[in-house]
């Protein structure tokens, strides 16, 4: 990839020419040169064909193409496009919404999101190197993700009222609980319910044994398998080392592009773009690791492989009879 992509227009231009998309996204997936999906022989000998710009295994003399086991698969969107939209999507801090991608790349705003959705499958971490095994301290913290309260229909609103004497609750929102290792990376996920087991269950998932947690006073937490130390968000919300304040700031950029960018989210959709932020969150430049636009880009073209998402599997329609 050309060492001079350090803007969106950069990358415009670059990959205006369709055969470079190709040798880029090829690159990536086969540094040692193309393999064929269906023999899986490294050593297999394949054919490039020029007119119809795929590749023709010389053993099983199956063809494909670079899009094969891709989120590219079966898209009848060109490469160009795809590639800008996925420099869009991992360099935005606030994310990008579907209406824009469409106005920019110039397809349909149903065909931009479901190709912002398969972006995001790319960004999925599938890291198991767990938080705070160099020993940074550990934050742990849960948020909720729906409509305020003042907008819910009086039938749906929660009955408990704060001390302000307006309506509180959690009623029909999502619940996510995140992890923040200080100075690093952070992980989030959708749960059910926020019990002492499934917060135990969390926290020995992702957290390394030897690391300490600090969390804020609720309950679910006591008796988690970690040196513990809590903060009373009732009495204070910074004692020394002891606060959320980091866990804080990632909901705060999350909501942010939920409600500013987004507007809204299906609960069904919200995994992915929980991992759209994470994403940009733990690839965020730093003094220690001063990573660019362009390193965003290749980090999210690098995981492409592998990841195919299909239409009926994102709208929950695998396994209906047909009409």
């Amino acid at each position: 990839m050309a060492n001079e992509l350090k803007t969106l227009a950069d990358a415009i231009r670059y990959f205006a020419d369709e055969q470079v998309c190709i040798d880029t996204v090829a690159a990536m997936r086969w540094p040692d040169g193309p393999e064929c999906p269906a023999c899986l022989k490294p050593e297999s000998r394949q054919h490039w064909l020029k007119n119809q710009r795929r590749w023709q295994c010389r053993d099983c003399g199956k063809q494909y193409s670079v899009k094969v086991n891709t989120i590219f698969e079966d898209s009848a969107v060109k490469l160009d496009k795809w590639l800008t939209a996925m420099w869009m999507l991992a360099n935005c801090k606030n994310g990008v919404s579907s209406y824009e991608i469409a106005r920019d790349i110039n397809v349909t705003q149903k065909t931009a999101w479901f190709m912002l959705q398969r972006i995001r499958l790319a960004m999925k971490n599938q890291s198991l190197i767990k938080l705070g095994s160099g020993g940074a301290p550990i934050e742990m913290d849960e948020t909720f993700i729906g409509g305020k309260v003042k907008n819910m229909h009086k039938n749906k609103k929660p009955a408990s009222r704060g001390r302000s004497g307006k309506a509180t609750g959690v009623t029909g929102k999502a619940i996510v609980v995140g992890m923040l290792e200080r100075k690093g990376r952070v992980r989030a996920e959708v749960v059910i319910e926020r019990t002492q087991p499934v917060l135990r269950a969390l926290a020995n998932k992702h957290i390394h044994p030897d690391a300490s947690l600090v969390t804020d006073e609720w309950g679910g937490y006591s008796g988690i398998n970690f040196e513990h130390a809590v903060v009373n968000h009732a009495v204070e919300y910074v004692n020394g080392q002891i606060h959320t304040n980091g866990i804080e700031n990632f909901w705060s950029l999350l909501k942010r592009s939920l409600g500013g960018t987004y507007i809204s989210v299906e609960p069904f959709h919200l995994d992915r773009y929980i991992d759209e932020q994470s994403f940009r969150y733990n690839n965020r430049a730093t003094k220690d690791n001063p990573l660019t636009d362009k390193d965003r880009f290749a980090l999210v073209l690098s995981q492409v492989s592998g990841r195919r998402l299909t239409y009926a599997e994102l709208t929950g329609k695998v396994g209906e009879s047909a009409a």
